[in-house]
């Protein structure tokens, strides 16, 4: 049996993404659509609250294509939390007005393919940061689910710890080169979703998430281990900005 990589956990995740009725919310009277947008606003009052408090994050984008009309993702200290969360808003009357169309649960990781031998990374501020992040607001999202391949000769677990490492510290080194233009947050969902990992980026020119993802499809650990599911891609959203995506 092939060593298995040791992770650390921080906050968990949900990324929560619905569609509009887009014919039930003109047909409602002004006064309904008013109460359902004073309800929101007040969610995403107490969520930015809970932020400041460093007690989890959020973060709300729309998402372009016919996917989904938005996504809230939500970073929380427990399951527990995010079920709360859900259920509140859910019982909404603005929640009334929307339909889930997909739903990821994971949690932040962090694998020990690059830590230091010899060293405590939970007395590391900038570990216990990436654990615990405060979501970007930048302009764009991107998020997607991936797996290692499982197959014949290119079967990810079956490699020893030392080619693992090697062939992830090349993979880490095309994501530095993205510093400053792309945020990335891993996310592990073994045993909590479908797919082994979830990624979410962040960026200010939504080209970076194209030339990213394709510089690294010519890694060894993608192009010959990276299986990928449906990407997801849409544009910030404020109060000011949901309210305008929401005028009829």
């Amino acid at each position: 049996m092939s060593e298995a990589a040791q992770t650390l956990e921080g906050w968990y995740a949900l990324h929560d993404f619905r569609s509009i009725d887009w014919t039930a919310w003109r047909l409602a009277d002004e006064g309904e659509r008013k109460r359902a947008l004073d309800e929101l606003h007040t969610f995403l009052g107490q969520w930015s609250a809970i932020e400041e408090q460093k007690l989890g994050s959020t973060a709300v984008y729309s998402i372009v294509g016919q996917k989904a009309d938005f996504v809230f993702m939500h970073l929380r200290e427990t399951l527990e939390e995010l079920n709360e969360m859900e259920t509140a808003f859910n019982k909404t009357t603005f929640a009334s007005f929307t339909y889930p169309v997909h739903s990821y649960v994971s949690i932040v990781e962090l694998s020990n393919y690059m830590g230091q031998p010899g060293s405590d990374p939970l007395q590391n501020p900038e570990i216990v940061a990436r654990l615990k992040p405060i979501l970007p607001k930048w302009k764009h999202i991107c998020f997607y689910p991936m797996n290692k391949r499982r197959s014949g000769n290119d079967n990810w677990y079956m490699l020893s710890m030392d080619e693992r490492k090697a062939m992830m510290r090349s993979h880490g080194m095309i994501g530095r080169q993205y510093a400053g233009k792309v945020k990335q947050i891993i996310t592990g969902s073994v045993g909590f979703d479908n797919w082994e990992w979830g990624v979410t980026l962040f960026a200010d020119d939504a080209l970076q998430f194209k030339k990213l993802v394709y510089e690294m499809r010519f890694d060894e650990v993608s192009a010959r281990f990276g299986d990928f599911g449906d990407f997801y891609v849409g544009n910030f959203l404020d109060e000011e900005k949901f309210e305008k995506l929401l005028s009829v």
